[in-house]
């Protein structure tokens, strides 16, 4: 039996066998990768789309997507790729995928859509040949992976978003299939590392509790209280058949949350999502769908107060 160390599942892998993200196989007692390289997806996306809004924005992503993920979220948007492999799928090697970045004219490549993080080593092995060719590397994740793995993975990405699914650890063991304090972990290690932002689902009678939300937002405060939140609403999707989040609780959820962060933000609402200067209240960044325009000169503080602000328009490296 081989074990993966990759994530807190630590699957015992029998000869010939895969572990639960279908993804990383035991071959002649090694672990063997037989899906690097295979994407399921790709596209050229708004960099708003993952959601990222502090990091390029009005920027668009060379955008790649893979197969298998580590956790069974019965409500995923993309079960069709994380929930199953195609053994036949269409390959490319990290060198074409920054040549075909850098070719878009895309500032970023995203690794998006499925489960990036059980497809780490291709992750990284295009995030060094990206940052060397002056491309920004971005994740859309959900954070449930070993803190060695997340160290090495966070180190080399330069914005994340990170799903807190929930901030109930048996919600995340018996409904997800995950684990919180893994997630907990690896955001910490990520706001070390790159700019970080957060989605949360609110999920009608799973995760919605006024206390739940209240711990959930005192995490991330604990973490920087300038880290975006994205507050995403919930519609029936997969084997989820729960009704569609009301908009009150949406409503009541995200003004508690402005209470606390600095930067929170609605999904799947239609709602506007400007960013705005904490202090003296100005339009800085406006958007209308994915259309966006910056309407702040500086980049580092508000041209009006003088506020430093918390949000990048050109890539750097630090």
């Amino acid at each position: 039996m081989l074990e993966c160390t990759l994530c807190p599942h630590s699957c015992k892998i029998a000869p010939g066998k895969r572990g639960l993200c279908a993804v990383r196989e035991n071959r002649g007692g090694e672990l063997y990768l037989p899906f690097y390289g295979a994407i399921s997806s790709g596209g050229i996306d708004p960099i708003e789309k993952k959601p990222i809004f502090h990091f390029l924005p009005g920027t668009r992503s060379f955008s790649i997507g893979f197969w298998g993920c580590n956790m069974r979220c019965p409500f995923c948007q993309n079960y069709e790729i994380s929930q199953r492999v195609r053994e036949n799928s269409v390959h490319m090697s990290p060198s074409q995928v920054v040549k075909k970045a850098r070719e878009a004219g895309c500032p970023s490549i995203s690794y998006t859509y499925s489960e990036p993080l059980v497809h780490i080593e291709f992750c990284l092995d295009c995030a060094d040949l990206a940052r060397k060719a002056g491309i920004a590397n971005v994740i859309v994740t959900n954070g449930m992976v070993n803190t060695g793995a997340a160290e090495e993975l966070f180190s080399a990405m330069d914005a994340a978003n990170i799903d807190l699914k929930s901030f109930n650890h048996d919600y995340y063991k018996n409904e997800l299939g995950g684990n919180l304090d893994a997630v907990k972990s690896s955001i910490a290690t990520a706001s070390e590392r790159c700019h970080v932002e957060l989605t949360t689902l609110i999920v009608p009678g799973k995760n919605d509790a006024p206390e739940e939300i209240e711990n959930l937002l005192g995490f991330i405060a604990g973490i920087d209280r300038n880290i975006p939140l994205h507050i995403s609403r919930y519609y029936p999707n997969y084997k989820s058949q729960i009704p569609e989040t009301a908009m009150k609780s949406m409503d009541s959820i995200t003004k508690r949350a402005g209470e606390i962060l600095t930067y929170v933000y609605q999904g799947n609402t239609g709602a506007a999502a400007d960013t705005l200067c904490p202090h003296c209240g100005r339009t800085l960044i406006q958007r209308n769908g994915y259309r966006v325009r910056i309407l702040n000169d500086d980049e580092y503080c508000c041209d009006t107060c003088g506020y430093e602000l918390h949000y990048r328009v050109n890539f750097f490296h630090r």
